[in-house]
């Protein structure tokens, strides 16, 4: 009877694994990082974001979009520039180029719950709440936590239900059920945001 291979396959294979131990060298440096994540690089950037936002403060869309242009085409991965330019669009009445910055972020960064959520802001200003409420979705189901989003999404309901109130008061004026209802609900949404 012959004696199985398996002790001899066995000894191949550490025979095999400890070749390859011996040829992989050890204690090899990382490789440098590319320059734009350099200390001073990422310093540049931050500044670069501080002067960007004093231009928005200052009302100056276009200083501010261009320099976020410049940030954003040093670091394309960060997310930082782009986010803002779309800030500094829809401060600019640029409501459809913002929205264009937003998707494109949001289809770079899936992760990230904030473009999702000044789009809802954007579609919900324009009167769009079904896309509005799918956007908010979104940046939630992104980050459950967002409580931003949370509470964007219920003025997103209110102002829908506003919108059925108002509908069912025009197909019924005898209702006062859904009269009473609209104006609990115009008071909710003109109600001040607690701080």
């Amino acid at each position: 009877m012959s004696r199985p291979a398996l002790p001899r396959l066995l000894a191949a294979a550490l025979i095999f694994a400890a070749t390859q131990a011996v040829a992989q060298p050890k204690d090899e440096p990382a490789p440098p990082l590319p320059v734009e994540y350099s200390d001073e690089a990422r310093r540049e950037y931050s500044r670069g974001l501080a002067q960007a936002r004093e231009l928005i403060e200052a009302k100056r869309w276009n200083e501010a979009i261009a320099r976020l242009d410049e940030l954003a085409k040093q670091r394309p991965r960060e997310a930082q520039a782009r986010f803002l330019k779309s800030v500094a669009q829809a401060e600019a009445g640029q409501a459809s180029d913002a929205a264009a910055t937003l998707l494109a972020l949001a289809a770079d960064f899936p992760e990230l719950p904030e473009p999702r959520n000044n789009l809802a802001v954007l579609y919900a200003s324009q009167g769009n709440y079904a896309m509005a409420r799918a956007e908010l979705e979104l940046a939630l189901a992104a980050a459950p936590d967002y409580a931003v989003a949370r509470e964007n999404l219920g003025d997103v309901y209110a102002r829908m239900a506003a919108l059925e109130y108002e509908r069912a008061a025009a197909l019924d004026k005898t209702s006062r059920s859904a009269a009473q209802k609209l104006k609990a609900v115009r008071e909710l949404l003109a109600a001040p945001a607690a701080q």
